[in-house]
């Protein structure tokens, strides 16, 4: 355009002319040239050095459907950032194991992990509050809510400071009640539990020694070896599909379903605070919203598959349900009240989160409660003792 511009416009026939023309428009180029930023090596945009990545263990044995919740957690974030971050998963004791998770994840040994609040309970049994106990009638939704918008959330934040794990925490997927546990025969009372060797974990440790038992509390994937070499006589652990896969069903054939122990648990994710606060803020963005995306996708798919071997436990495994009775759980709310009692005298972070989910509770089961429909009562219209 420049050389154009010259062609049309310098003057014809007048030398002198065509010389300061020359002059004038040469000294413009320059100025312009000057007035424009040099971009240098140093300014020049990096090139990319491919995604970022994280290395992460959960809390699970690979086959169980807890691991592949963690699993499609990473995959919604690999997919969502678009290459940018890329998540892997490893299952439980691949590099730590499952109870030693959050130490893992503090260090920076891990850049993150899956697991549950109550597999810390050893540091501190408030952190067993996010899933053990009655959660004062609250379902593992309303725990959620409370959490996010009842100030859970700084609470567990505040023990996490305290304990001086370098760790930021979404909790997520809530889950349905667990049964009461797998037996050698139906529970009918609460005396059953007297010298029971029985496995939970969190804050139902101190529910079900409470009831008798002899606990010991063990991760999942250990669970069905223990029990099959006789060193427990009975444990629970979550839902149908877990047990299923965990082998429950080679060496119990009764299940007893309803409990108080565990009625509101959710998932953990967990992150290496230092890796996460490196990200730029698309990315956290991308791992927060992924939280919440993955805890609807968990119930939708907890349903889905929860009671397709809700069924094939009882066709193609010929385990035995039963429902708790009524006796056992209204023990389990009155060894719960002395539980919490004693956790609160001792210690002042406990007392507050327990009062906190009392105040959230009291409001949020009462709306719930109020509002919603019997299913029971539409399930029996249309389904009990009626063919198709």
């Amino acid at each position: 355009m420049l050389n154009k511009t010259l062609k049309t416009t310098t003057p014809v026939g007048k030398p002198g002319a065509r010389r300061r023309f020359l002059t004038k428009a040469v000294a413009a180029t320059g100025a312009a040239m000057a007035a424009t930023p040099m971009i240098t090596k140093a300014q020049a945009p990096a090139a990319s050095s491919g995604p970022i990545s994280m290395r992460w263990q959960s809390t699970w044995p690979a086959k169980d459907i807890f691991h592949e919740y963690a699993l499609d957690y990473a995959k919604k974030v690999n997919d969502m950032s678009s290459g940018k971050l890329k998540i892997e998963v490893l299952p439980a004791g691949a590099v730590v194991k499952a109870f030693d998770l959050i130490d893992a994840v503090s260090k920076g040994t891990l850049d993150g992990g899956h697991g549950v609040t109550a597999y810390w309970y050893g540091k501190n049994a408030a952190m067993a509050l996010w899933g053990s106990g009655p959660a004062f009638g609250m379902d593992a939704n309303l725990v959620l809510a409370w959490h996010y918008y009842g100030g859970g959330k700084a609470l567990l934040e505040e023990i996490y400071k305290g304990l001086n794990l370098d760790v930021v925490s979404f909790l997520y997927g809530p889950m349905p009640t667990q049964p009461l546990g797998w037996f050698k025969k139906p529970i009918t009372r609460p005396e059953d539990f007297k010298g029971l060797k029985f496995r939970t974990v969190g804050l139902s440790v101190d529910i079900f020694n409470g009831l008798g038992a002899a606990v010991n509390a063990l991760p999942g994937g250990e669970i069905v070896p223990a029990m099959d070499k006789g060193l427990l006589d009975a444990a629970e652990f979550n839902n149908a599909t877990s047990d299923r896969l965990l082998g429950f069903p080679d060496v119990a054939k009764t299940c007893m379903l309803q409990s108080y122990h565990q009625s509101g648990e959710q998932f953990e994710i967990l992150f290496n605070k230092k890796k996460y606060d490196s990200l730029p803020g698309e990315l956290k963005a991308i791992l927060q919203y992924a939280v919440e995306a993955s805890s609807a996708d968990m119930s939708w798919k907890a349903a889905h598959r929860y009671s397709q071997d809700y069924i094939e436990l009882q066709t193609k495994n010929n385990v035995k349900f039963f429902k708790t009775p009524d006796s056992v759980l209204q023990k389990q709310l009155q060894v719960w009240d002395a539980v919490a009692a004693k956790k609160s005298g001792e210690n002042p972070l406990f007392k507050r989160i327990y009062d906190s989910q009392r105040a959230f509770a009291q409001r949020a089961v009462r709306w719930q409660q109020d509002t919603m429909v019997s299913s029971r009562m539409a399930y029996n219209h249309f389904f009990a003792g009626k063919k198709g």
